[in-house]
């Protein structure tokens, strides 16, 4: 029995998916052990050191929002077009012979599933962003003294969390749209993503540690003084 190009997808796409899954994995490891060594983290550390001008604060918590929103719309109309596709085509060019790779309908209907649950996770995770940017401007708006800043950068966090979420989903989205022309291209594909995200992920800049304006302003007295 020899090895026919149909099986190609049974070696080179779990493989890149696991590839995926396990640079995530140590990322994650890394973000909730070591987040000085991760981007993510040193954003984190960024939002928690908050401007009193809580003008010029809702207006970037606004600013994100929007994109958030934004995000989640054009996930959402990608779903719908890739079910307009499905429903209207016959998919005659993702099946011939050009396609070095499973062209059968059922390999392909599992890849129009895989897409759409990358988009949709994608919609979730961009939407709840928006949500916790709506209630940590509620939170630095409010005008009660007894609300605690932990409790909006608490959201803050949350916020970025779910917008690095949808932005995965649709890195994963990328590989499997390019699944369609085939398992080389996607594997080709997983690789250069884990690759590309490394560099961006990974942090070099020491750990910024914050003051308070308290102790910046017994700094600024010693120093007068």
């Amino acid at each position: 029995m020899g090895f026919d190009k149909e099986h190609l997808d049974l070696v080179l796409v779990p493989c890149g998916l696991l590839i995926l899954f396990v640079y995530h994995i140590v990322l994650l490891y890394k973000y909730l052990y070591k987040p000085q060594t991760t981007l993510m983290g040193h954003m984190n550390n960024d939002k928690k050191a908050w401007d009193k001008d809580i003008s010029r604060a809702l207006s970037v918590i606004s600013s994100n929002t929007w994109v958030s929103i934004y995000l989640a719309i054009i996930s959402l109309t990608l779903c719908s077009l890739i079910g307009a596709w499905i429903s209207r085509t016959s998919n005659n060019f993702f099946q011939s012979s050009f396609i070095f790779g499973d062209t059968r309908a059922t390999t392909i209907s599992i890849k129009y599933i895989c897409l759409l649950t990358c988009f949709l996770l994608a919609f979730s995770c961009f939407i709840q962003s928006a949500r916790h940017l709506v209630h940590g401007s509620y939170l630095i708006s409010n005008p009660s003294t007894n609300v605690p800043m932990t409790n909006a950068e608490l959201a803050m966090v949350k916020a970025g969390e779910n917008w690095s979420l949808g932005l995965r989903a649709l890195y994963f989205a990328a590989s499997v749209m390019l699944w369609f022309f085939g398992p080389i291209p996607m594997f080709v594909s997983a690789i250069a993503t884990v690759v590309i995200l490394h560099f961006v992920d990974s942090s070099s800049p020491p750990w910024h540690h914050y003051e308070s304006d308290a102790s910046q302003s017994d700094q600024t007295v010693k120093k007068t003084g």
